[in-house]
């Protein structure tokens, strides 16, 4: 008998007083993101009519940030393990909040760059030092799924919450208000998280090893970079210069993370095929999504003429299935499999996506809606499902740099996918044919169409506005097929990858 509860009373020892409460703390943080990450789609248009920026400078205002913290999450995930968790994520919190600020004023489309890459710089301490801590707070394997799919319940929520609040900013006040919506959250988070978070780290850490942390982030920006451009301009000599320099330096970190007796990254996590496996997923689900998620509100702003306010009510749906999805993912894969639920999950964003190829200037909200539930629900499944797949995978001292990994592939796919399906609704969009006159502006982005038609004869200006339009649906219904493919190839390779992967008991 002794033998038989021992276990039971082990489980129930380890199980923190307060870890729900220092849950909700951890929610805030990621709210944070999330909030930041919507808002900034719905005030693309407002950014584009006051600061002006070429489509090139727009796509590097929409993906600036994701570069940058995809080359910092692991660097930043390990700093955690070695001074704590609980510091790094509070001055994260507080720096993410102040540059946030400078957003909110940006006069230029190079300073609004700089801004988005200095916020970079502060997000990459919030996501992995989040999900680090859970691993940290909930050792029962059941409590822990709960806690991953409230922490991406709570994300998705996020996506609800950014495009109403922005929304209705955007109707009463100036763009950059959107920023200043994360300062309270900072402030709250700051202040309560002093007092209910546990501090949490790695007892056996060794130094912080600043030339990995160099190499990871000359290697993520090189190749992401020269994907970018070779996307948006052709292969060039300084695209092709770019990616060798990222590879070479990628590779010189995994040689130098092998022969650290502490390495910033344990690359051997790798041949875990679960690992593996669900970091693939997550960077490829992304970048099939991301083209849709990044032109989605200037879809219903400036082609459908939704206000800001309607455009957010309008992607709610998506939001709605993710929380409901992430809420139960971990029962339904214990109660089936984590395979069945991650590839069923992806195949149906991809069968989502695929629909929207039908997308007109004048399709009905019924199919828009029903195709973002149906997104919200397999993403909500898939994404709560690998997270939990990467954290169990290691141990809770590790538990920093793997969700860093996992963070990194979410970052890394959203600036591949804004760079690649971006690009593909920039071009077919670029070369609409406009009436006689059209300025260069209005062939540079839509918004930069509305701006020129202003300026033209009402025949002109509505002839303009017509075909430009049309180009950017027809890029957008390409980019959702293209992104409907990546998503059904990466359920396919999902079921073979996660072949016997189970979530602990």
């Amino acid at each position: 008998m002794t033998s038989t509860l021992q276990p039971a009373c082990t489980a129930e020892a380890e199980k923190r007083p307060g870890r729900w409460l220092a849950l909700c703390v951890l929610v805030l943080a990621v709210l944070l993101v999330a909030v930041d990450a919507t808002v900034l789609g719905l005030a693309t248009p407002y950014i584009s009519e006051d600061l002006r920026p070429s489509g090139t400078q727009l796509l590097w205002i929409g993906d600036v940030y994701s570069f940058v913290i995809a080359g910092l999450l692991v660097s930043m995930g390990s700093l955690g393990d070695r001074i704590g968790r609980k510091r790094l994520l509070l001055v994260g919190a507080t720096v993410f909040g102040l540059i946030s600020v400078l957003n909110a004023y940006a006069t230029t489309p190079e300073t609004m760059i700089l801004a988005r890459a200095l916020l970079g710089v502060a997000g990459a301490t919030l996501m992995p030092a989040t999900l680090a801590l859970i691993r940290n707070l909930f050792h029962d394997p059941r409590e822990r799924s709960l806690a991953v799919g409230i922490w991406g319940a709570t994300a998705s929520a996020g996506t609800a919450v950014g495009p109403v609040v922005g929304g209705f900013l955007l109707e009463h006040f100036w763009w950059g208000s959107v920023f200043l919506i994360n300062l309270p959250v900072m402030v709250v988070l700051v202040l309560v998280g002093i007092k209910l978070l546990p501090e949490s780290r790695n007892p056996d850490h060794g130094p912080w090893d600043l030339s990995s942390v160099v190499l990871s982030l000359v290697g993520v920006i090189g190749v992401v970079y020269a994907v970018k451009e070779a996307a948006a301009h052709g292969l060039s000599t300084e695209s092709a210069a770019a990616g060798l320099l990222g590879a070479a330096a990628l590779h010189r970190f995994v040689r130098r993370q092998l022969t650290l007796p502490t390495p910033l990254l344990d690359v051997r996590l790798f041949r875990n095929r679960g690992f593996s496996g669900a970091v693939l997923a997550d960077l490829l689900t992304v970048l099939g999504m991301s083209g849709l998620v990044f032109f989605l509100s200037q879809y219903l702003q400036l082609v459908q003429g939704r206000g800001p306010f309607e455009a957010g009510l309008a992607e709610i749906p998506a939001a709605v299935g993710a929380v409901a999805a992430g809420l139960v993912a971990g029962s339904v894969a214990r109660r089936f499999s984590v395979r069945a639920v991650v590839s069923g999950g992806l195949a149906a964003v991809g069968l989502a996506l695929g629909s929207l190829t039908l997308l007109s200037q004048w399709t009905g909200y019924p199919l828009l809606g029903a195709a973002l539930l149906v997104v919200g629900v397999g993403a909500g499944f898939s994404f709560t499902v690998t997270a939990d797949v990467i954290l169990s995978s290691v141990p809770k001292e590790e538990a920093g740099a793997a969700s860093a990994v996992s963070e990194t592939a979410y970052e890394l796919g959203a600036a591949l996918g804004i760079a690649l399906l971006g690009s593909i609704v920039t071009s077919v969009y670029a070369g609409f044919a406009g009436p006689a006159g059209t300025p260069a502006a209005a062939h540079e982005s839509l918004g930069g169409a509305v701006e020129s038609a202003a300026e033209l004869p009402a025949d002109a200006a509505a002839a303009l506005m017509d075909s430009a339009r049309t180009a950017f649906v027809d890029g957008l219904a390409i980019a959702a097929g293209a992104g409907a493919l990546v998503l059904l190839a990466t359920a396919v390779a999902a079921w073979f990858l996660l072949r016997g992967q189970k979530l602990e008991a």
